[in-house]
């Protein structure tokens, strides 16, 4: 898959990202939701993402359980982690949902909190 025969994405977005493993030989697909605009995706090829994990018994002090799951497309309980990640469109198949109105307004909040101080 080339930048050009990715989905659009933008910013709420649930997508798959193929992310490489140094100890396999292969990429395992996992959840990300994007934090960038649709512009920035499109002008760079790139998005910027976070990473969606199930791991609950390795909680950071910062996670966000994902309040509405009815629209992210996940099929498990899941936490946004503020392990971020700028992936090339190449890696990201495709969109599986988007986060509800009430899990934006938390995570918009956290983003500002987090990296504008």
């Amino acid at each position: 898959m080339t930048a050009s025969d990715a989905p659009p994405f933008d910013r709420w977005d649930i997508a798959v990202a193929l992310f490489p493993f140094t100890e396999l030989a292969q990429s395992k697909p996992r959840p990300v939701v994007v934090l960038s605009s649709a512009a920035f995706n499109a002008a760079h090829g790139h998005v910027i993402a976070a990473m969606i994990t199930t791991a609950f018994e390795s909680r950071w002090e910062s996670d966000h359980a994902i309040l509405e799951l009815s629209s992210t497309g996940l099929r498990h309980a899941s936490t946004i982690r503020w392990k971020l990640f700028t992936l090339p469109l190449e890696v990201m198949p495709r969109k599986i949902g988007r986060l509800a109105e009430r899990d934006r307004t938390v995570v918009a909040g956290r983003m500002a909190s987090i990296l504008l101080g």
